[in-house]
C-alpha cells in the first residue's frame, strides 16, 4: 500500500530533509508551510498550507487531504520554533506563543487527524522533540520546557489509543545544520542585565553548534526506519554520541553533578 504522509513545516529543515526522503522511497507526501507560495522552487511533494496554531487551517488542510486521499497514514508533528532568553527577562507572551506552536499544535493535528487513522484501525505519529526536551537547558527554558511538555503527553497518547492500532513515538534529534537559528525567537541581550555576558556567549554557542551540525538527511533515515517498525518504543534520539550520551547522564549521575556539567557547559 502507498502510504499517505503528512509532514508539517516541510518548507524547510528536518521537515523538509523528511518530507524529501519519504518522497524518495515512495510515500505519498503532504508537506506544510504558513506560507508556500513563496517558494518558487517547485518540490517534488505536494506542498500546502498550514498554521498549526489556527484551527481553521487545520480543519481545511485534514478534510482536503482525506477527501482526495480518503485516509492519512502517517503524522510527522515536526513544525516547531527556536526560543531563547532568561527565564526572568522573557516574555511571558513569547513563551506562550511558542507553547501554541510546540506543543498545542502538534495535539490540535492529531485530534483532527485521529478519526481518520481509526477509521484503518492503523496510523503512525511521530512527534519530533528535542534533546533540548530532557533537560532544561540555560537560556533556552521556554524551549526545553514546550519540547519536555510534548515529549510527556506522547506517553500518555500513546497508552490511550495503543488498542486502536495506532502507534504514537517521539524522535528527538540534537543539532543539525538547519537554518533554525534565523527563524528562531530570541530576547534581546539587554546592557544592564546580570545575564548579559553569560546569555551573549550561550547565543554565540547555539548558533556555532548549529552550523557545524550533522546533515539533516540522517534524521529522515532515521524517520524512514521508524515507520517500518510494527512495534516502535515510546522514544527515540538521533544526534552525536555526546548529545544522546548527554540523556544517558542524566539518568546515572547525581542531579547535582549533572547541573555542574551543565553549567561548566555554559559556563555559569
Amino acid at each position: 500500500m502507498n502510504q499517505v504522509v503528512l509532514v508539517t513545516g516541510a518548507s524547510s529543515g528536518l521537515g523538509k530533509s523528511i518530507a524529501f526522503h519519504l518522497h524518495s522511497l515512495g510515500y505519498t507526501v503532504y508537506g506544510t508551510s504558513r506560507n508556500p507560495k513563496q517558494y518558487s522552487k517547485k518540490f517534488p511533494f505536494t506542498l500546502v498550507q498550514l498554521d498549526v496554531t489556527q484551527k481553521d487551517s487545520i480543519a481545511q488542510l485534514v478534510q482536503t487531504i482525506e477527501k482526495k486521499e480518503q485516509r492519512i497514514d502517517v503524522l510527522i508533528n515536526n513544525a516547531g520554533v527556536g526560543i531563547t532568553g532568561p527565564v526572568e527577562e522573557t516574555s511571558l507572551n513569547a513563551m506562550r506563543a511558542n507553547f501554541e506552536t510546540n506543543f498545542f499544535g502538534p495535539l490540535a493535528m492529531i485530534q483532527a487527524i485521529l478519526h481518520i487513522m481509526r477509521k484503518h484501525a492503523d496510523g503512525t505519529i511521530i512527534n519530533i522533540t528535542s534533546i533540548a526536551g530532557s533537560m532544561g537547558l540555560p537560556f533556552r527554558g521556554a524551549y526545553s520546557a514546550s519540547k519536555g511538555a510534548l515529549n510527556i503527553i506522547s506517553e500518555a497518547l500513546r497508552m490511550e489509543i495503543a488498542a486502536q492500532g495506532i502507534r504514537v513515538l517521539t524522535l528527538a534529534p540534537g543539532d543539525y545544520a538547519t537554518d533554525i537559528a534565523s527563524r528562531r525567537y530570541h530576547e534581546a541581550v539587554i546592557d544592564h542585565s546580570p545575564y548579559k555576558t553569560t546569555y551573549q556567549e550561550s547565543l554565540d554557542t547555539m548558533d556555532t553548534h548549529v552550523d557545524s551540525g550533522n546533515d539533516p538527511k540522517e534524521v529522515a533515515v532515521k524517520v524512514a526506519a521508524l515507520l517500518r517498525k510494527k512495534n516502535p518504543k515510546p522514544h527515540y534520539v538521533v544526534g552525536s554520541f555526546l548529545q544522546k550520551f548527554s540523556i544517558t547522564l542524566k539518568k546515572f549521575l547525581p542531579q547535582k553533578a549533572y547541573e555542574k556539567l551543565l553549567k561548566n557547559h555554559y559556563k555559569l
